[in-house]
């Protein structure tokens, strides 16, 4: 199983394609789509769904998982990755995949077995999980290998897919 994971935003979402052999995960490929402050939010979103089309174009993926949002102050930075989230999710529509979304909380369990996990806790589990030898940076690239992580561990528990 090939799995995509997205850690939306508007400047930095994140990306990273991981799949599942002989029960261990291995990373295919992570990074970030970045866009920039003085281009229009419509060239903004178009960046970051073609890119994602061309992730899927290029790896296969049989299904996206993505963080959903939790924002609790910023309304305004709230709307913009909600915005970049939409694009996502429509890119992997499009690309005839599934999608999983699992919250902050479900990730860092999932991940580090502590809902209240540091960044730096969830990224060196990553690169641990990965068998990296050095933590995947940027960190949005690193938040975005969790999430394709925390859905190989959860279909793994539902026996939802037969590693090689």
């Amino acid at each position: 199983m090939i799995i995509l994971g997205i850690d939306p935003g508007l400047a930095k979402t994140g990306c990273g394609v991981v799949t599942m052999r002989a029960n261990q995960p291995k990373v295919l490929t992570y990074g970030v789509i970045s866009t920039k402050t003085d281009q229009s939010l419509a060239n903004r979103l178009k960046i970051i769904y073609n890119d994602i089309r061309n992730l899927c174009r290029e790896y296969k993926p049989s299904v996206a998982a993505i963080e959903s949002i939790f924002f609790a102050a910023n309304v305004k930075t709230a709307v913009a990755v909600a915005q970049a989230r939409g694009v996502a999710i429509l890119a992997t529509e499009e690309s005839g995949m599934e999608l999983a979304e699992y919250s902050p909380l479900q990730i860092k369990q999932a991940i580090v077995g502590y809902g209240r996990a540091s960044k730096n806790q969830i990224q060196e589990m990553v690169r641990i999980l990965l068998s990296l030898d050095k933590t995947p940076r940027p960190d949005h690239a690193a938040d975005a290998l969790a999430v394709a992580l925390t859905h190989a561990f959860r279909m793994k528990l539902r026996g939802g897919y037969r590693a090689s």
